[in-house]
């Protein structure tokens, strides 16, 4: 922790000799503690639960619409969410363009959260109606995760409402069941702008497709280490993967998927020795679009053998599939990454151990790529709706999402001069700092040897 003088408190840090107190420790210890405020800077011993975006801009929302702070599509968003709080957030938009916006709250690694609770988002014009809303629930496991819920503001010949330019309101909302967590969840909020198509394009939804349970990949386990979080999400391709989860964590990966590809993927949870009691909804895994909207969850029990869970099968990627009435198949509506997070239910650290258990992933993705939509302008961040080489690269090598940045497609995703201000502090500001440490280390250094041969 940082202290008075510009100390610096806490596990990790070792006091190398006697040092005296002056002006060049002072601003070694200014510099520590301004390193450790930085935004996505968690202190030693206090690990974070969920990899906010590094250029995430810090905002509060407005406890109503006249006080509300303007949102700009391309851009990631760090603020916070009280129990019971309702939050007003503002976007001014054009008459083209569909806006998707999501809300990821995260609760504390010891929160105590119920089956009902969970985040709710809402797009509302200036009259108060309704474009869109969605929730995220915690639901039977009652273990406390990020979750993540998703609304949008669309363009298109279906489109009745909320088809003007002018003012519109993200309204984040947490539900709450009595007797849980009454801490603040922080959040984070990501907008994403997708251009309309040049021509008028189907608004027929799929009526068929390949719904056979897919046959998982088989082969030899191949190791990696996944993210907390949709920002340094590891890459992956199709294959056998594996990877170590402890109770209470919550690992994430993304896989990307082009136009008229299905992906599939299911999670194995290794034996464990000792224990002989049942925890329901141990291993929950979840599977996230491009703009992070759930698509179908899974999850298994578990009683210390070796357990499987798998998503139902998808549709394939169509523009047309947002038309459709089925919330898992309107879903996967464009191409892009895709996101697969997997959560242990930390009931099971007090039935079978606190140690990480064996995680084996299987992943698949069938069909060849398609042509997509024929869009008019570019998706804000850019290439967000589509798999370009360097993502294919990227899955190959097992790349984590670019400087940990908003996870987008090839990118950061970071928008607007906003944005620029975060990587300043958070990027070239924190190395800039280092190296000043290190700078401020090394004249002590010469000043006490100096010193010594004075003497």
């Amino acid at each position: 922790m940082c202290g008075r003088d510009g100390w610096v408190f806490g596990e990790g840090w070792h006091v190398m000799g006697r040092l005296r107190r002056g002006r060049a420790m002072s601003a070694v210890g200014a510099a520590l503690c301004a390193v450790m405020a930085l935004p996505g800077q968690a202190a030693a011993g206090t690990p974070s639960p969920y990899a906010f975006a590094d250029d995430a801009v810090p905002v509060d929302g407005a406890k109503n619409t006249m006080g509300s702070v303007r949102l700009t599509p391309g851009s990631t968003y760090r603020s916070s969410l009280p129990r019971g709080g309702k939050l007003y957030y503002q976007l001014q938009l054009d008459a083209r363009e569909t806006v998707h916006v999501s809300a990821t709250a995260v609760p504390g690694l010891d929160a105590d959260v119920a089956y009902g609770d969970g985040v709710e988002v809402s797009l509302q014009d200036t009259n108060g109606n309704n474009c869109d809303s969605g929730d995220a629930r915690f639901g039977t496991s009652q273990s406390p995760r990020p979750i993540t819920a998703w609304a949008a503001r669309e363009v298109g010949p279906a489109e009745n409402r909320c088809k003007v330019a002018g003012t519109y309101y993200v309204v984040v909302e947490r539900n709450s069941d009595p007797g849980s967590s009454t801490e603040t969840w922080d959040t984070e909020l990501r907008v994403v702008s997708e251009p309309g198509v040049a021509k008028t394009a189907s608004t027929t939804p799929p009526e068929s497709w390949n719904s056979a349970s897919p046959t998982p990949p088989s082969g030899t386990r191949k190791e990696c280490r996944g993210g907390t979080g949709f920002n340094d999400a590891r890459a992956l391709r199709a294959g056998v993967w594996g990877d170590r989860i402890e109770p209470g964590q919550t690992l994430f990966y993304r896989v990307p998927v082009d136009w008229g590809q299905q992906i599939s993927a299911g999670a194995e949870l290794g034996s464990a020795s000792g224990g002989d009691e049942y925890v329901t909804s141990a291993l929950v895994m979840s599977l996230s679009n491009p703009v992070r909207a759930r698509i179908d969850d899974a999850d298994t029990a578990y009683d210390g053998r070796q357990k499987t869970t798998a998503l139902e099968p998808l549709a394939p990627v169509a523009y047309e599939n947002r038309y459709s009435p089925i919330d898992g198949v309107a879903a996967t509506r464009f191409a892009g990454w895709y996101y697969l997070s997997v959560h242990l239910n930390p009931q099971v650290a007090r039935e079978f151990g606190e140690g990480p258990l064996d995680l084996t992933l299987r992943v698949n993705v069938d069909g060849a790529a398609k042509a997509g939509p024929a869009y008019v302008g570019t998706a804000r961040p850019a290439d967000q709706f589509s798999v370009t080489g360097q993502d294919k690269e990227a899955a190959v090598r097992g790349e984590t999402a670019a400087g940990g940045g908003s996870g987008g497609s090839g990118g950061s995703g970071s928008g607007g001069t906003d944005g620029m201000k975060l990587v300043a502090a958070g990027g070239f500001g924190a190395g800039s700092l280092l190296l000043a440490i290190l700078g401020v280390w090394t004249l002590i250094g010469r000043r006490r040897a100096a010193g010594g041969s004075a003497t």
